[in-house]
This record gives C-alpha cells, structure tokens and sequence, in this order.
C-alpha cells in the first residue's frame, strides 16, 4: 500500500507506506522526519500498487488536536522568521534573497533556505537573527533548481513544476538532449524556471535515441509502399519517416516499419 501527503499547499508530493491506516483525502497524518514526525495532509489515499515498493517511511498515526496546534505555532514562527530575516537581510545590505523557512517547535530550530549569487558572509546575519528569533538559527544555501524546488511554480506546459511535485532526484541534461529532439537551441525556450535546462528534456531522451538507431539519415534514398524517395524529416513521436517522392515530389509520412533503405546504401553500409 502506498499513499501521497504534502506538507503545504500545492507542495511536493511525499510517498508513505500507510501502515495499519485508512486516511482518506484531506486526512491530517504524522509523517517521519529527521525532525520527528510532522503533520502533512493526505493528496492520495492509500492504494495498491504492482510493482514492489520498499523503503517507504511508514505513518505514525493520525494527527491529534495537539499535532495540529504545534503546527500551527510552527506556521507562525516560520512568517516571524521569514519576516525578520528580509529586514535584516536589507539592513546587512546582503546579496541573498530569502526563499523558505523550516522552524521545529521541539528544538526551537529554525532554518532559512536562501540564493545567492556567489558566496555570503553571513555570520552577523546569523547572531542578528538569533537575538530577533530568540533560538538556534541555521542558513542554507540552495542552487537554482533547488530553489523552484522550494517555491514551486507553472513550467511552459502549462502544468505545475517536476521538481515540486514527484521529481526526486536532478539527472543531468545537456543541450545534446535537445539537439537530439530537434528544439531551438534558444535559451528561452529549452529552460525552466530555475533558469537552467529543462528535466524535461531527458524524459523523452530515449526514444529519440531509439529511433535513431532504426531510422534512416536525412536525404538518404530509400523505398516504400506509395515508391522510392527521399527522406527529408522524421516524426519521433509517431515512430514516422517524412520521405519526398522521386516520381511526383508529393511528401508522405509513412511508418517506419515500412520505409526500407536502397539495396546500394545497404551494400555501403
């Protein structure tokens, strides 16, 4: 059994083995962290899968009135915090821009996720936020797509970013990978909103590679069913070759299964 729980709203999906539990959509569960178990509230219910699954952190239990009200003085520590730490960031006159805050009531530990351009000195920043804070206080770094990540937001299409819904793991993409999959090599349009290369881009990565080793080049001459021509594009997605007809010079699309190289660029080959 697997079930999905977020920790806000519109956040990252979490993956849980659910246990000896039901919860339903909208359930408030404790979910294990490093912290201890925090609130977080149900976006799937529990629900068989087929393939095994191992590893998953299991529920500790359903939230009590008492889980919910020490989340809620966490949510308003973490505005404090927030609220804080820009004013003393404009003060300190610091190249950062704060973007997340974790605060655990337990500890009374709060953590500041900020970006950065290069390096920071940030050590009077810290004891600042300390006083104001009256607690241990902790500043983290992110890179770029950790900070969508954090944020969240809509990619280019049109639905909710990867990496703040189920993208665990950053894989590496190369302008190769879009090379490959015929994009505009234009910046703005092969980018997320972190900035860098889409991971889009390596989902359909495969395929592309797939079909290159079957298909024939561009301009190679080969036959099919309507005759012999030349092949002057590829449709990847529908597994077709665009050929130019040498009798007519009409353009037809057709399955890839059916196009077959000439015998002369056989023999080359």
């Amino acid at each position: 059994m697997v079930c999905a729980v977020v920790f806000q709203p519109q956040g990252r999906l979490y993956y849980a083995d659910p246990g000896t539990l039901s919860p339903q959509v909208g359930d408030r569960v404790l979910y294990p962290t490093a912290e201890g178990p925090e609130v977080a509230q149900v976006m799937w219910a529990p629900e068989w899968v087929s393939e095994e699954i191992g590893g998953l952190p299991v529920l500790e239990g359903m939230a009590e009135d008492a889980d919910l009200e020490t989340a809620e003085v966490s949510r308003k520590k973490r505005a404090a915090a927030r609220v804080a730490a820009r004013r003393l960031v404009r003060e300190h006159e610091l190249p950062m821009k704060v973007v997340g805050v974790d605060h655990v009531v337990a500890t009374n530990h709060t953590t500041l996720y900020f970006t950065a351009p290069h390096r920071v000195d940030f050590r009077a920043l810290v004891r600042d936020l300390a006083a104001t804070l009256k607690g241990r206080v902790e500043l983290r770094q992110l890179s770029a797509r950790d900070e969508a990540r954090l944020t969240g937001g809509i990619g280019s299409c049109g639905r909710e970013l990867c990496c703040a819904t189920f993208l665990v793991d950053f894989e590496p993409v190369s302008v190769r990978m879009a090379k490959d999959q015929d994009l505009p090599p234009n910046p703005l349009r092969i980018s997320g909103a972190c900035g860098r290369l889409m991971c889009c881009l390596k989902y359909e990565h495969p395929l592309y590679e797939e079909f290159a080793e079957k298909a024939p080049k561009l301009g190679s001459d080969v036959e099919t069913p309507d005759g012999d021509g030349r092949v002057v594009g590829h449709d990847v997605p529908g597994e077709k070759v665009v050929v130019r007809m040498a009798a007519d010079g009409r353009v037809s699309r057709c399955a890839l299964a059916s196009v077959c190289s000439s015998r002369k660029a056989y023999d080359s080959r």
